[in-house]
């Protein structure tokens, strides 16, 4: 990196004033920029905020309807059973019949209770004015006395105004006495909703509006009552003039203005509630908070003409001075940042060879284990060569094949042993690419495999069913998996049935789990710290961690430790895995 040498800037009026224009136009400029987005992100908050009230708020509506007609539900069955209204209409004595229904309403709370006998006709009703009136021909009698349940029927009157009522059959050994109506009052809700700041409407099924706080919403869709009629009370507050500051896009339009629309359901036969919701207090907060940031980049404006027309000589020989401070300073901070780069330079050098060195010393570990293994098939070969002398001298040749054959086998299998080492042996390279974690894992455990076989160490490993693949170097992820099954062993030397679990897992990251059921780990903190170890002088110089940690990282994953619940250590190396991409793709190309 190359600096150049500051400058102490001249002091002359001409520059003075020049400075202080660019200095007010960008002060105004960010004011400008501040106010905007202030705007922009307080409207987005305090709209969603609205909303999320406005939600609220249906969803205390719809529950309110819910209950009320859940509550009215029963009311026909119970009723259908009350053997005083069984007996009048067996006996057509009706003459207590009213004053019962009028009991019962005080206690239920419905609009009102209707008695029909069989024929339809009016026997008892709390409103008196509808007694002998024959109501055989509506849909709530007629379903009723063919269904066994109770029927909801949603009627529309002459006024526009809807009727729901519910109606039950009344029989007695397979005989039809006559039917029970309930009328459910839910246009007390549209008289509640009427009083408040918000329009609401309930539709059915197929999309009709059924209740509204705007009577001539009734009986028309949403969309027609939107487009054909003005809003003349709650919806014209909710479209007061802040659509063209809201950033949120506008949900419905009322004669070309923007509303809050919020919508819920209503768990009833598919009806739907909606209500659109002013925008009023969103403008008004928005305002208050404008109105602050603009008085104080007012004040700021104000100060930075006062300050920007000082000129005074102490302020001159203070630019000389610090001038000459920066140059001083600018000549230090580059011999410092060419300190740094030859620092940077050598350190990256030494984390290599020290890497190396990490690998090296693991082969020498291994190396007593690995004679062991070699000396195992040099001794079985010199008994097939004898007994192939042997064969040949009696005249034997194709049994002399065999044990040649026997001896070839273990020639690859010394062959494999040596090749292992000598992969791991190698220096790593810079480039990455695809590397299969299982294969790298297989690798790592056939190199340990003649200490774990000496040290009598099971291993128990997990492995999914599809490949797991990451970005890397191979030979850098096999250093840090021998070093996490080395660290395993040695937790374990000193216990019986020692035991390492191996998980191989793939998510939204590759996840290598080496878990052994050692004493655990003491001290967390200074775990991946170099030359921390617990091991005796000569056994260890507390690097392996170290290394592993720091590999881990520059692949872009990470090595953590815990403590497995029922004892011992748990390491876990995850990395980012690698998309494959779909079979049809790699075909086509």
């Amino acid at each position: 990196m190359s600096g150049s040498l500051i400058k102490s800037p001249v002091p002359r009026m001409r520059t003075i004033s020049w400075r202080a224009r660019l200095v007010l136009l960008a002060l105004v400029v960010l004011a400008v920029s501040v106010v905007v987005v202030t705007n922009r992100l307080l409207t987005d908050r305090f709209t969603e905020n609205t909303r999320n009230r406005a939600e609220l708020r249906l969803v205390l509506y719809s529950g309110n309807l819910l209950s009320e007609l859940r509550q009215n539900a029963i009311v026909p069955q119970l009723l259908a059973r009350d053997p005083a209204l069984i007996r009048a209409l067996s006996t057509d004595d009706y003459a207590q019949s009213t004053q019962r229904l009028i009991s019962f309403l005080r206690e239920i709370g419905a609009a009102s209770l209707t008695l029909l006998d069989k024929d339809g006709r009016t026997v008892a009703a709390t409103e008196r004015s509808s007694l002998g009136k024959s109501l055989k021909q509506e849909p709530y009698f007629v379903d009723a006395l063919r269904s066994r349940d109770t029927v909801f029927k949603v009627l529309r009157q002459e006024t526009g105004q809807y009727n729901f009522y519910y109606s039950r059959r009344i029989d007695t050994q397979n005989e039809v006495l006559g039917v029970i109506l309930v009328e459910v009052d839910l246009r007390k809700y549209e008289r509640a909703w009427a009083g408040i700041s918000d329009a609401v409407m309930v539709t059915d099924s197929e999309g009709q509006i059924i209740l509204a706080t705007e009577p001539r919403w009734r009986g028309v869709s949403e969309a027609d009552a939107l487009r054909r009629e003005p809003a003349n009370s709650a919806i014209q507050r909710a479209i007061q003039a802040t659509a063209d500051w809201t950033a949120l896009p506008p949900d419905a339009y009322v004669r070309g203005e923007a509303v809050m629309r919020v919508e819920g359901r209503v768990a009833f036969r598919g009806w739907r509630i909606a209500s659109f919701t002013t925008y009023a207090t969103v403008r008004d907060k928005v305002n208050g908070y404008l109105a602050l940031e603009i008085m104080a980049f007012a004040i700021l404006l104000a100060l930075a003409f006062y300050f920007l027309n000082r000129r005074t000589a102490v302020r001159m020989v203070l630019f000389q001075r610090e001038s000459a401070e920066l140059r001083a300073l600018n000549a230090r901070l580059q011999r410092e940042i060419a300190e740094r780069q030859r620092v940077q330079e050598n350190l990256a050098v030494a984390e290599q060879t020290l890497q190396q060195s990490s690998k090296l010393a693991v082969l020498g570990e291994m190396s007593a284990a690995v004679s062991h293994e070699l000396n195992q098939p040099l001794a079985a070969m010199k008994t097939y060569l004898a007994g192939a002398r042997l064969l040949l001298t009696r005249n034997r040749p194709d049994e002399a094949l065999s044990a040649f054959q026997r001896i070839d086998d273990l020639i690859e299998r010394m062959g494999a042993i040596t090749k292992q080492l000598k992969s791991y042996a190698r220096q790593s390279g810079d480039t990455f690419e695809p590397v299969n974690m299982g294969d790298a894992l297989a690798s790592a455990l056939a190199m340990m495999e003649p200490q774990l076989r000496l040290r009598k160490v099971k291993i128990d490993r997990t492995l999914p069913s599809e490949p797991v693949m990451i970005m890397g170097d191979r030979v850098r992820v096999e250093q840090v998996m021998i070093n996490l099954l080395r660290n395993a062993m040695d937790a374990t030397e000193n216990v019986e049935d020692a035991t390492i679990d191996i998980l191989l897992a793939a998510g939204e990251t590759a996840i290598l789990t080496v878990r052994d059921n050692g004493t655990g780990i003491v001290n967390f903190e200074n775990l991946f710290e170099p030359f921390y170890t617990t091991k005796l002088p000569g056994d260890g110089v507390g690097l392996g961690l170290a290394i592993s940690s720091g590999i881990v990282n520059d692949l872009g994953g990470r090595l953590t430790a815990r403590n497995a619940p029922g004892g011992g250590a748990v390491f876990e190396m995850q990395l980012p895995i690698l998309q494959q991409e779909p079979e049809e793709t790699r075909a086509a190309e």
